[in-house]
């Protein structure tokens, strides 16, 4: 995949997808930098464009109704946000898309493989995280969010 600002979206989404499944079903704030890192304001004290990227990822899971949050934080952070149903159904459903599974076993081949029951979406995305590459990554997020 070549446009590197998609695989920065895909990359935050998943890490805001797995904070929030890790909270679920507390509300929770998260910020950018905890997803993005560290910002580095202009001399206007605009951020920079990685920083505006991820608060931007976090307001079109808002509006794709993957998330919803009671309030922003200026730019910095999404305030009480907690996964909708659709989201939480989605991460916590055993994968059935051959090309995730497949994309997991890939990044992680040394270990041993998962037992089924922990098959599911997040964990397998959680796997691709960890020991995948960012393409790989954007493929498994791009077949999860937008699969029909």
């Amino acid at each position: 995949m070549a446009d590197l600002h998609i695989e920065d979206f895909f990359k935050d989404a998943a890490k805001i997808l797995s904070q929030l499944y890790m909270n679920f079903p507390k509300k929770s704030s998260v910020f950018v930098e905890d997803i993005s890192g560290e910002d580095t304001p202009d001399e206007y004290g605009l951020h920079a464009p990685r920083h505006q990227a991820c608060f931007g990822c976090m307001l079109w899971l808002e509006e794709e109704g993957y998330l919803r949050f009671e309030s922003t934080i200026r730019q910095d952070a999404i305030d009480q946000a907690v996964l909708t149903q659709k989201s939480f159904s989605l991460l916590s459903r055993v994968c059935n898309d051959a090309r995730i599974i497949e994309l997991s076993e890939r990044s992680n081949s040394q270990t041993k493989q998962i037992p089924s029951d922990l098959q599911t979406n997040i964990n397998l995305v959680r796997k691709i995280q960890l020991k995948g590459t960012s393409t790989q990554l954007a493929e498994a997020m791009q077949r999860l969010l937008f699969k029909d």
